[in-house]
C-alpha cells in the first residue's frame, strides 16, 4: 500500500472512531528530548559514567544492581526521575487530546513508558495504564508489604559525572529497607503490580464500551513487544507509527514510517483539510 493510501485510511479511521486508544513505547518521548536507549552505545551516550563500569541498561534496570550498589542505582533512577519531572511533553500529546475531544468516549492510554508524560500532558490519570509501572511511585525493595507511595517528596541530588546519588537514598517508611521505583525491571520477582493491574482493569472496561475504537501506536519497538501486542489485541484499526519498525499485517492496521510528532502533525493537517 502506498504511503498516501495509508495516511488516508488512517484519517478515515480517526474521523469514524468513537474512542481513541493511544499505545506508546519509548519512541514517544524522543521528540520531547528524552534519550533513546537503543543498544549499549546509545545508553552509554546518555550515561557515560556507566560505560566505565561496563553496565548496560539491562544491568541498571535490574533490582539486584540497585540493592547491591544503591548509590549508583539511585544515581541512574534519580537522574531519570528529575529528567522526567523537568521534561515538557511535545505538541503531539495535545494533538491526540484534541482528536479524542471529538469522540464520544474520549481517549485512553496503554504505555510501557514509566515517565508519567501522558498525565503531565493532561490525559486523565484514571484512563492511563502503565504496564511497566511508574518511576513516580516507590515500593519497598524487600517487599515488606504491598504498600506503594508517591516519590514526590524524594528530591534526588545526583553527581552526573559519576552517576551516583549524593543525598540519602529513599527508604521504606514501614521497615526502613531501601526503597525502589515501582517499575517492572529485568528478572524482577519483587515488583508490586497492584497499581498496574487496577489500571488495566479500568482500561479493559473502557474498551468494552467503545464500538469503533481507533488505536494510534507510537514508538513501540519489537524488542519488548508488549505494546505492539496490546495494540493488535485491541484492533483491528491500528495506526502504527514507528521510524524503524512500522510493519503490520494489512488486516490489522496500517504502518507509517516516521517519528511520533512529525507523523501526528501530518495526520492532523490532513484531518483539518478534509
Amino acid at each position: 500500500m502506498e504511503e498516501t493510501d495509508k495516511l488516508e485510511r488512517a484519517v478515515s479511521w480517526l474521523r469514524e472512531a468513537d474512542g481513541l486508544l493511544v499505545t506508546a513505547g519509548a519512541g514517544m518521548g524522543v521528540d520531547s528530548g528524552l534519550p533513546d536507549f537503543r543498544g549499549a552505545e546509545g545508553f552509554w551516550r546518555a550515561y557515560p559514567a556507566l560505560k566505565n563500569h561496563r553496565l548496560t541498561f539491562q544491568d541498571m534496570a535490574n533490582p539486584r544492581t540497585l540493592t547491591r550498589y544503591p548509590r549508583l542505582g539511585w544515581g541512574f533512577y534519580g537522574h531519570r526521575l528529575q529528567l522526567y519531572r523537568g521534561t515538557r511533553p511535545h505538541a503531539g500529546f495535545q494533538i491526540l487530546r484534541r482528536w479524542a475531544e471529538g469522540m464520544r468516549h474520549g481517549a485512553a492510554v496503554f504505555t510501557s513508558n514509566v515517565d508519567g508524560q501522558f498525565q503531565k500532558a493532561g490525559f486523565a490519570d484514571e484512563r492511563v495504564a502503565e504496564c511497566h509501572g511508574s518511576i513516580h511511585v516507590l515500593q519497598c525493595s524487600e517487599v515488606c508489604s504491598d504498600a506503594i507511595w508517591s516519590a514526590e517528596s524524594f528530591q534526588p541530588v545526583v553527581d552526573a559525572a559519576a552517576c551516583e546519588l549524593v543525598n540519602d537514598v529513599p527508604v521504606c517508611p514501614h521497615c526502613g529497607a531501601l526503597a525502589r521505583p515501582n517499575i517492572l525491571m529485568f528478572g524482577d520477582y519483587d515488583w508490586i503490580a497492584l497499581r498496574t493491574e487496577q489500571q488495566e482493569t479500568r482500561l479493559n472496561a473502557w474498551l468494552s464500551a467503545v464500538h469503533r475504537v481507533v488505536i494510534v501506536e507510537l514508538g513501540a519497538g519489537k524488542a519488548i513487544p508488549t505494546v505492539r501486542q496490546f495494540s493488535e489485541y485491541a484492533g483491528p484499526r491500528v495506526i502504527r507509527i514507528n521510524p524503524r519498525e512500522p510493519g503490520i499485517a494489512l488486516h490489522r492496521g496500517v504502518g507509517i514510517a516516521g517519528s511520533a510528532l512529525e507523523t501526528l502533525e501530518r495526520l492532523n493537517g490532513m484531518l483539518d483539510a478534509s
